[in-house]
């Protein structure tokens, strides 16, 4: 049932992202849009743990609302959307075939070096926002000596930073620009996550990892436009769903790395690998500076 969820989730946010991506303001649009999930992110497990135990609610009761939230979403998205049909897409964009439908699309979309970069680099991504938010309050607790509240609360520190960083940066980022915004924001995490491990002060590091949730927050929907500014329309749903799809596969892949690492060397071994995941991801978001604008040759 899981495994349905997650497909049809997949399905829903490439297309959100796609659609909001070709907006004007895309930039503010998508921070909210993404902002507006951390709020999600962030305040549902409260919820949830609040009617479980101070409600007496069953566990399983709490699965009533989702669903209920997830009819809403499918009466306003269908209602909003009731008039973009097939046909009026393939009208809109004729380079799209009439046969092969969404595999043609997606072989057609990993002939493009950006659509490459950008999933191998949401991989990461994906892998050190997860590892972060999974292993913080494992950290706080043996590293740094906190007791479980002051440990939880660091963790949801980290998650509003993300919030309030795809909020905040949304309107930043545009008049840096968007492939410069990321790389510089890569580069304030990096020196965050220095001080988070160098410092060995509870605040100190608490604060540190708030701030790294802040700059990272806002990277995801800057990736997608970057994609869409450099790709065909046609491609777009194609190129950003494979590669969100690689960012859930980070999330998924490297939380598992870091526990086996830190069950054999000890839960301090998360800052190198946390360290080092960003400087790769930066290396590989390097690459994008390198592609010429002509997309013809972004193939591989």
């Amino acid at each position: 049932m899981y495994i349905l969820v997650g497909l049809g989730s997949g399905f829903h946010n490439a297309a959100w992202n796609v659609w909001i991506g070709n907006m004007a303001n895309s930039h503010e649009v998508l921070g909210f849009f993404h902002g507006f999930y951390g709020v999600g992110a962030t305040i549902s497990p409260l919820v949830a743990t609040s009617l479980i135990i101070k409600a007496g609610w069953e566990w399983y009761s709490y699965y009533y609302l989702m669903t209920g939230a997830a009819f809403i979403a499918l009466v306003y998205s269908t209602s909003a959307f009731w008039a973009e049909t097939g046909s009026r897409y393939q009208e809109e964009n004729p380079s799209f075939p009439g046969r092969g439908g969404v595999f043609a699309q997606t072989r057609l979309a990993l002939t493009y070096k950006v659509t490459w970069i950008c999933a191998v680099f949401l991989f990461l991504y994906g892998g050190i926002e997860v590892a972060i938010g999974g292993w913080i309050v494992v950290f706080m607790t043996n590293v740094r000596h906190g007791d479980p509240f002051e440990s939880g609360m660091a963790e949801t520190g980290f998650w509003l930073g993300i919030t309030v960083g795809r909020f905040v940066l949304g309107f930043v980022s545009p008049r840096i620009g968007e492939k410069l915004s990321i790389a510089i924001y890569i580069l304030l995490a990096i020196a965050l996550e220095l001080i988070f491990w160098l410092v060995p002060e509870f605040i100190v590091s608490a604060v540190a990892v708030a701030f790294v949730g802040f700059f990272l927050g806002t990277i995801f929907p800057g990736v997608v436009i970057v994609a869409t500014r450099l790709l065909p329309k046609n491609l777009h749903v194609a190129a950003i769903g494979f590669a969100a799809a690689f960012s859930m596969g980070g999330g998924a892949v490297f939380p598992f790395m870091v526990g086996a690492i830190a069950q054999a060397k000890g839960v301090t071994v998360l800052q190198p690998i946390l360290l080092a995941m960003l400087a790769v991801s930066l290396g590989i978001w390097a690459m994008i500076f390198r592609l010429p604008q002509n997309e013809v040759s972004h193939q591989v």
